[in-house]
């Protein structure tokens, strides 16, 4: 087991996120959870809970010093065709995947460079690399986020943070529970992927976990692709 760390996990509540943060707990690391409902939680010694909402304006309370991981978990699934999507949703979309992740790196910037080599996780989704109907504002808003990683991974790479981004594909999650609450709808979503199967949240957590892993420390700059092959596959 490697030595005990300090990691950072914006929406460690659910889906991803909290599979993230079990993984992490169970290495044995620190794991300092913001979310915006921290009720009904697993509390152990390892993971500390704080409320945090950020769909709007946060503070991050109670970070450590030294940080030497932090993921940015929130994400948003607006699917609606393109002249029904009011300037709002556009604008709320944009908050929480991108000014949510800025506003988390900005507040967690002086513990990671604090670290000597720390690492970001963001999250994207395959909808920016792959066009889909009826996907403007989450592609819009996630393709910033992937615009940010690349950027601040130029910037931030003589200070030692690696910065990547993870972009899935339907995976099984409460975000995504009213396009999977069917049978009918997890069979056709299944067939859609190469791989024959929806993504589960420890797919895309382990791919997390093994970014913010200090033994990876030549990967940064990176849109990994944890999608069951969508993204780039085509079956003939």
């Amino acid at each position: 087991m490697s030595e005990p760390k300090n990691y950072v996990i914006l929406g460690g509540t659910s889906g991803i996120g909290e599979a993230l943060v079990k993984l992490l707990a169970q290495e044995g690391h620190q794991v300092f959870v913001y979310a915006r409902n921290i009720r009904n939680v697993q509390v152990s010694s390892q993971i500390h809970f704080n409320e945090a909402d950020v769909s709007q304006e946060f503070s991050l309370a109670g970070l450590p010093e030294v940080i030497h991981g932090l993921a940015y978990c929130p994400g948003s699934i607006t699917l609606q065709p393109f002249h029904r999507i009011k300037t709002e949703q556009f604008q709320s979309d944009f908050q929480l995947n991108v000014m949510g992740a800025i506003s988390a790196i900005q507040q967690c910037l002086s513990g990671l460079k604090a670290s000597g080599s720390a690492a970001v996780v963001l999250f994207s989704t395959v909808a920016v690399q792959t066009g889909m109907s009826f996907h403007t504002s989450v592609a819009v808003s996630k393709g910033a986020v992937e615009g940010l990683t690349r950027a601040l991974a130029a910037e931030y790479a003589s200070s030692r943070i690696r910065i990547n981004c993870i972009a899935p594909s339907l995976t099984e999650t409460p975000l995504a529970e009213k396009l999977l609450n069917t049978i009918e709808k997890k069979e056709a979503g299944a067939k859609r992927h190469p791989l024959g199967r929806i993504g589960q949240a420890e797919d895309s957590a382990r791919v997390a976990q093994f970014l913010l892993n200090e033994n990876e420390g030549w990967i940064t700059g990176q849109i990994l692709g944890v999608d069951g092959g969508m993204g780039s596959l085509r079956l003939i």
